[in-house]
């Protein structure tokens, strides 16, 4: 299955269809979802939070702070520093669930910890991503409550301008923005001053939405350098760079002005001294063959000068090709593809052929049941992923086929970044330069 819809709530407010798709409604489920996490983050913060305030306040105004006030937000400080890995560890795991409503994107999952009980919770304590899971939690109990107010203000604000008509009912005057109406007719224009900003609330509140997912995905992926996320797979260029292209461009026209043409000939020739020789001749059947397997080799050849710049690619383009490789692989695979400017066609076949290897090493390798590729372009890059839901465990140093795809990337000045944690899921992920 191929698609050109965006990837995730951020991309899909850029389209021009977004009013009319099904994003603002997920936007509103992630945010309605967001309350109830929210608010219980915002009470627990509350109680160490609002007396540190007060305090605070006292003492800027010189006012004398009690001792028990002290003691009870040193210790209620200390207690929330103690708990705070622990409790953020299920609310981060949540958010990692809920994050798929605006954001299909993976999110690579946190690896268990290893080792006995007291060990793991150890673990939590000095584990970088645990405390990026606590700033997660306090931003999401802290900033998240004072956006969502404020855009619940500014959207009651709409809706009560919007049913100003039917809230006026000629008696008592009613207060509308800066000024008094007393009439259904002197509500109107504010009704429809407030009807033509509904759509740019959605806007607004997709905005909202897509900056609480985006902020939710850099604390919880995390860098790229720690141990559960991706890791690059580094090659040397010297011996490719050079060698690979004039090698390609050789074998390309070698095949194209000299082997294929003569070939062609060949086959002709054969096929016209088959028809000189009677059928009956000790020379009729071995000829025949040699005619057969001329033709074969014509297959053959012809395919491996379509292999340098695939057909498909060039009928079909980069998604079709992509979903034609789909079709034909042993497992189940879907095609995302968000491509909405062209790509060159070196990065074009460079990209197919990613496609092509990751999918052969999920068949070979990976003992998966479905794998799902996504293409799209990020800045002047062209990112391609292969995720699928095997057994994990993947290692360039075993030779799984991950050294030549990332010597393949490395020619094209790309880089390939691998997450294999054992058990799964295996995320390929490729980015390739768009030079013009």
């Amino acid at each position: 299955m191929t698609t050109n819809r965006p990837l995730h709530l951020a991309a899909a407010l850029r389209r021009p269809g977004y009013l009319i798709s099904w994003w603002p409604w997920r936007a509103l489920a992630y945010a309605g979802t967001t309350v109830p996490v929210a608010g219980a983050l915002a009470l627990g913060l509350g109680v160490v939070v609002a007396p540190a305030v007060a305090v605070l306040n006292a003492a800027r105004q010189g006012r004398p702070v009690e001792l028990p006030v002290v003691v009870f937000l040193a210790v209620a400080g200390l207690a929330l520093a103690a708990v705070a890995p622990l409790v953020s560890a299920p609310v981060a795991g949540f958010e990692r669930w809920r994050l798929g409503v605006v954001d299909s994107r993976p999110l690579p999952a946190r690896r268990p910890f290893s080792g006995d009980v007291v060990g793991s919770l150890a673990a939590r304590y000095t584990d970088a991503a645990a405390w990026r899971e606590v700033a997660y939690a306090c931003w999401l109990g802290a900033v998240v409550p004072v956006a969502y107010w404020t855009f619940a203000v500014l959207a009651l604000l709409d809706l009560t301008l919007l049913a100003s008509p039917w809230l006026v009912d000629g008696t008592d005057d009613v207060i509308v923005m800066w000024t008094t109406v007393d009439t259904p007719r002197e509500a109107a224009p504010y009704a429809v001053g407030a009807a033509l900003f509904l759509p740019v609330l959605w806007y607004l509140a997709g905005l909202l939405v897509a900056g609480q997912a985006t902020v939710a995905r850099r604390l919880l992926a995390g860098p790229p350098a720690e141990p559960a996320a991706l890791r690059e797979v580094t090659r040397s260029r010297a011996r490719l760079v050079d060698a690979y292209e004039a090698e390609r461009r050789r074998i390309e026209r070698d095949v194209h002005d000299g082997a294929q043409p003569r070939l062609t000939s060949l086959t002709v020739q054969l096929g016209l001294a088959r028809l000189d020789v009677p059928d009956d001749s000790p020379a009729a059947r071995p000829l025949a063959v040699a005619h057969e397997q001329a033709k074969e080799l014509m297959v053959t050849l012809r395919q491996i000068a379509q292999g340098i710049r695939p057909q498909q690619l060039t009928e079909l383009g980069l998604a079709g090709a992509a979903r034609q490789l789909a079709g034909e692989a042993a497992i189940g695979v879907d095609v995302r593809a968000d491509l909405p400017r062209p790509v060159p066609e070196p990065v074009e076949t460079t990209a197919y052929y990613v496609v092509s290897e990751a999918l052969a090493n999920v068949a070979s390798h990976a003992d998966a049941a479905r794998a799902e590729v996504r293409l799209t372009q990020t800045g002047r890059h062209l990112v391609v992923e292969v995720e699928d839901d095997g057994r994990g465990g993947a290692d360039p140093a075993r030779g799984t086929g991950l050294t030549g795809l990332a010597d393949r990337v490395a020619a094209a000045d790309g880089r390939l970044l691998l997450a294999s944690p054992a058990g799964g899921p295996t995320l390929v992920r490729v980015e390739l330069p768009c030079r013009p």
